[in-house]
């Protein structure tokens, strides 16, 4: 009897997990986090930024519907986009994300960074031949304005802010552990960063120290898609690459005078499953404390 009780009992828990997982695959939310610098003293006004990331083909609703409304209901100055918006596979197409993205410069102006699924894409043509180029094509003939360690200069009222998307190497993304990468490849790939407010789309995480050494204000990253299953007081479980308790899976942390923001990302893959761990959509609300007030 006892027995049975058990057996019915993690029956009962394992249906609940199972739609519990299925519905969090389904869904998104917004979520809002206040970045402050002094070095954005020079802004008149607050300014408004959407990043997403890790879409991994994703659609939610028909032609992303959901999503590019949730968008456009942010009314952003200006769309980050963090790399791993496709999925890196034989036979998988891409066209569908391409459209989705392409609609994104009627809003604002958008800029896009790689992350490892589209770099590995480019840097392995004998696999993938023109693949990456089709897609990137798809991206600029839109208005999408892609930065592969490069940087574009965003003037906000009297504040200059250098938007770098860095492209680390691919050994970067090995799994069950992390090769060192040198500050000094981060240099030669994306120069020294200026007096600038510097904004770093850096696609994996594993590398924060590095990206505050080389002198980010924020650092803007995903990859790890929340740790696919959160748990309170301790927060993401796993990475991709099957690693443990990542340090940073998910959230808003400040770093000495370093902003980083961490997006749990808006789809899966890998281990494709979402549990406690909600896909999102972030909103960065960048302010002064002399416009702390003001409408964005």
């Amino acid at each position: 009897m006892k027995t049975a009780g058990i057996l019915g009992a993690a029956v009962v828990l394992g249906v609940f997990l199972m739609i519990e997982i299925i519905r969090e695959m389904h869904t998104f939310r917004v979520v809002h986090y206040c970045i402050e610098s002094p070095k954005l003293m020079g802004m008149k006004r607050a300014r408004r930024a959407v990043f997403l990331t890790d879409l991994h083909n994703y659609c939610y609703g028909e032609n992303n519907a959901r999503l590019y409304q949730a968008i456009v209901d942010a009314k952003p100055d200006v769309i980050f986009i963090g790399g791993d918006m496709l999925v890196r596979k034989d036979g998988c197409s891409f066209e569908k994300t391409a459209e989705f993205l392409g609609k994104l410069p009627g809003i604002c102006d958008v800029y896009c960074a790689n992350g490892n699924h589209e770099q590995k894409l480019k840097e392995w043509p004998k696999k993938y031949r023109q693949s990456y180029q089709e897609y990137r094509k798809l991206l600029t003939n839109a208005g999408i304005i892609m930065l592969e360690n490069d940087c574009a200069e965003l003037l906000w009222d009297e504040t200059n802010v250098k938007l770098t998307g860095l492209e680390i190497p691919l050994y970067g993304y090995s799994r069950f552990g992390k090769k060192q990468i040198p500050v000094s490849e981060l240099k030669r790939r994306i120069g020294q960063a200026d007096e600038s407010y510097q904004i770093l789309l850096a696609h994996n995480p594993d590398y924060m120290d590095q990206y505050l050494e080389w002198g980010a204000d924020l650092v803007l990253s995903g990859h790890l898609h929340g740790g696919i299953v959160r748990l309170p007081w301790v927060g993401g479980v796993i990475a991709p690459n099957f690693t443990l308790f990542p340090k940073y899976s998910g959230g808003h942390y400040r770093k000495k005078d370093t902003d980083i923001v961490v997006s749990r990302g808006l789809g899966a893959h890998s281990i494709p499953i979402r549990l406690w761990n909600p896909a999102e959509l972030v909103v960065l609300e960048f302010q002064t404390c002399g416009n702390k007030k003001n409408p964005v």
